[in-house]
C-alpha cells in the first residue's frame, strides 16, 4: 500500500518529468492529474487506486507495438489500462519501486506518440522550458 505522503512524492516526480517537456500542461481529467500537450492532447494520466484496482500507476500513450512488448516483457510492472488500453496505451506501476530512468523514457515516448512535429524538433534540439 502506498502512503499518501509517498504518493504525493511520486506525483511530484511525475510532474517534473512531464512538465519538463515542451508545451506540456497539467490539469485534472476524469478526476486524475493528467498531462497534456498544449492543454489539448493527453499523453500521461496519473492514477491512484483507479476504481479500487490497488495500483499507483501512470497510463501513457504509446507507439504501436510498445504496449505488447512492455506487458509481455514484465507483466508485473506494465499492464493494459482500462478505457485507453484498446488504443495501445500502457500502464506503468509506480507502487512497485519502478526504475525511474525507464519511467522517464516511457513518459518521453508517450509525449512523442502524440506531439506535433514542431514540438518533437524542439525536444530533440534540447529546447525545454527550463533551458536544459
Amino acid at each position: 500500500m502506498t502512503t499518501p505522503r509517498r504518493a504525493a512524492g511520486i506525483l511530484a516526480r511525475v510532474r517534473g518529468l512531464c512538465l519538463g517537456l515542451p508545451e506540456a500542461t497539467e490539469r485534472p481529467s476524469h478526476g486524475a492529474p493528467s498531462f497534456f500537450i498544449r492543454d489539448k492532447k493527453t499523453f500521461v494520466m496519473y492514477m491512484d487506486d483507479h476504481h479500487g484496482d490497488g495500483r499507483l500507476a501512470l497510463w501513457c500513450a504509446a507507439a504501436p507495438g510498445a504496449q505488447d512488448m512492455l506487458v509481455d516483457t514484465d507483466p508485473r510492472q506494465y499492464f493494459v489500462p482500462a478505457y485507453v488500453g484498446h488504443r495501445g496505451w500502457v500502464g506503468v506501476r509506480l507502487d512497485l519501486d519502478p526504475d525511474w530512468d525507464a519511467v522517464a523514457d516511457i513518459v518521453e515516448e508517450a509525449y512523442r506518440a502524440v506531439a506535433p512535429r514542431r514540438l518533437l524538433d524542439q525536444l530533440d534540439a534540447g529546447d525545454t522550458p527550463d533551458g536544459s
